[in-house]
């Protein structure tokens, strides 16, 4: 049997009444753990803060209920290991007032890159390169 380190219980409980409390608090929460998604050393603190903000929201539970979801695999794509689908990422975060959106990557291009003639940028597109998109949660 697991047994509850008394330190990390009282941090999360903490954690989930700041959430549910402050709801700005909960997106730019929810909106800085999002950005990390895409880095796989940071993935799992991502997902521990949708669930702390799924719990802050209605409980994990209730959540999984009104997003379609049983309860056990809103637990484990929530996890530290899981891998939630979109649709389930989408479903959460419209049951808690969510939403995902999508925002242009904010990094600095080369001079040459910026000085290139526009028809060379629609080529280098068209052969393959995608473009530079980071997703982003906002409140509903």
């Amino acid at each position: 049997m697991k047994r509850k380190l008394a330190g990390v219980a009282e941090h999360d409980e903490r954690e989930v009444e700041e959430l549910r409390a402050d709801r700005e608090l909960a997106v730019e929460y929810l909106r800085a753990a999002m950005e990390s998604l895409d880095q796989p050393e940071d993935r799992a603190a991502s997902l521990l803060a949708l669930r702390a903000v799924a719990q802050a929201y209605g409980g994990l539970g209730a959540v999984a209920a009104a997003a379609g979801l049983s309860r056990e695999s809103l637990y484990r794509a929530l996890s530290p290991k899981g891998n939630p689908t979109l649709k389930t990422l989408v479903a959460v975060l419209k049951t808690v007032g969510l939403k995902l959106s999508v925002a242009r990557e904010q990094r600095s291009t080369s001079p040459a890159r910026r000085l290139a003639p526009r028809s060379s940028r629609l080529t280098s597109a068209r052969v393959g390169r995608r473009p530079n998109l980071r997703a982003r949660v906002t409140g509903a």
